[in-house]
């Protein structure tokens, strides 16, 4: 009879040890999740933080319009200044290549001679292709940070109901690779960034 007592409040402190390793190890695991978004959340803010730090950002964008009925490319070098302002030139396509262009909070100018950049608008008329490297780094200098890991950002250009939502990947460095623009919820512009330098 005594061993029987023995083995049964043996098997109670086993089964007391057992719960409280789940619960360490729980805690443990909540812990590690918080601790991740939070350090998903820096690289974003330090993203942010080193860009409003630089003098100029430079980059070359790969730009895919998609108008529904009909699927636009350009590629463009583009510098952006300490305000954000962008300065572009298009390289393709062939046909408008060598024109240059700055686009501000304010609006923008394209000019190369007498040729004119005709692009259709997107979204309710208010953004072409052309000014979508200026909304990329918008949003990475001001945007709200929706959600960000996996080397991700989930970023909206404004606070506003219509804002552009845009999916952001990060390559190794932390800087940005490729970027995805939303509109109403549809994919309306797509960025390949290549070369993204700080200075």
């Amino acid at each position: 009879m005594q061993q029987r007592g023995q083995r049964s409040a043996n098997t109670m402190e086993g089964g007391k040890t057992m719960k409280k390793v789940w619960i360490l190890l729980l805690c443990l695991c909540l812990l590690t999740g918080c601790s991740g978004r939070e350090n998903d959340l820096n690289i974003a803010v330090q993203l942010r933080s080193a860009i409003l730090r630089a003098e100029t950002c430079s980059f070359t964008a790969l730009i895919t319009a998609d108008y529904g009925d009909m699927i636009y490319t350009f590629t463009l070098d583009c510098i952006s200044d300490r305000d954000g302002n962008v300065t572009f030139t298009v390289k393709e396509p062939e046909t408008i290549a060598g024109i240059t262009g700055k686009i501000t909070a304010d609006g923008g100018v394209i000019t190369f001679d007498d040729a004119v950049l005709a692009i259709p608008l997107l979204t309710d008329d208010q953004l072409t292709p052309v000014s979508a490297p200026w909304i990329l780094i918008r949003a990475l200098r001001s945007g709200y940070i929706a959600s960000a890991g996996s080397g991700r950002i989930r970023l909206d250009d404004s606070y506003a109901d219509d804002a552009l939502a845009l999916d952001i990947t990060l390559d190794d460095s932390g800087m940005p690779a490729m970027a995805e623009i939303f509109w109403k919820n549809r994919r309306i512009l797509s960025i390949r960034v290549v070369s993204f330098a700080l200075s």
